[in-house]
């Protein structure tokens, strides 16, 4: 099966094409598109070529919708959303299925599994087009965790997200760090902290690390095409990028996506 993703969210895209290789490793990617414009063109010439679209309700030169005003989609279509359940509902009542933001496995798992058996009823027309405009026209914005509960001692606290610098492993403990250097042991994995975090925020740039944008100090050209960090706070361990991370950090903090 090959699949096209439109998702302005270079990070998101990416975590998307790794859940689908997971999920079955003869799925292709034929396309990543972050823009309406380019979704046209693309489907234009080449939506033959493919048997499922993934979708973002917002590009980045404006709401998804505007490709059906441009070109008819022939392809069954699973949009990806940041919008309540009173939205998600027309989807299912459409027979139109979604991934909600931030998107996990077993979402993805569950969504496939459902495109599986209702792909011959999934044909798109106008009214169910112009519901879709009419219930997105005002999107609402991505439920990412803004706050964490940690313990100091017999102390608890709700550290914000803007006061967080970091997440980092070590061995089989995860730690939050704050902008004050406060450190403490959280119950996530790096991995599920992906899904959680907004990732216009928080990048991944390596198996160890999580870093807010905002903590990044400088970026430093490093051995073997590497990038080494330094945050605007002291920290006693060396924070390198790996090599197979660079392209999309740079993509991320130059706010390519």
């Amino acid at each position: 099966m090959k699949v096209l993703i439109i998702e302005d969210e270079i990070p998101a895209a990416e975590k998307l094409g790794r859940y689908l290789a997971k999920y079955n490793a003869s799925i292709q990617v034929a396309a990543q598109l972050t823009s309406v414009k380019d979704a046209v063109q693309w489907l234009q010439e080449k939506q033959d070529t493919i048997d499922l679209i993934f979708m973002d309700i917002q590009l980045t030169d404006g709401l998804s919708f505007q490709i059906f005003q441009q070109v008819a989609i022939k392809k069954p279509v699973i949009f990806i959303t940041a919008f309540n359940e009173f939205a998600l509902d027309a989807f299912k009542v459409n027979s139109i299925d979604y991934l909600l933001k931030p998107i996990t496995f077993t979402d993805l798992s569950a969504s496939l599994k459902k495109l599986e058996n209702l792909r011959e009823q999934l044909q798109w027309n106008s009214q169910k087009t112009e519901l879709l405009q009419e219930t997105f026209v005002t999107p609402k914005t991505a439920a990412y965790k803004n706050r964490f509960m940690v313990k100091s001692g017999d102390h608890i606290r709700s550290i914000t997200a803007d006061q967080i610098a970091l997440f980092y492993a070590d061995g089989r403990d995860v730690y939050l760090v704050t902008t004050q250097n406060r450190k403490f042991i959280i119950d996530y994995t790096l991995e599920t902290l992906e899904d959680l975090l907004e990732p216009k925020t928080f990048f991944r740039i390596n198996r160890t690390y999580i870093l807010n944008i905002n903590s990044i100090k400088d970026v430093i050209v490093y051995s073997n095409s590497r990038l080494k960090i330094t945050l605007t706070q002291e920290f006693d361990k060396e924070i390198i990028v790996s090599r197979e991370k660079v392209g999309p950090f740079k993509e991320w903090f130059d706010g390519s996506h």
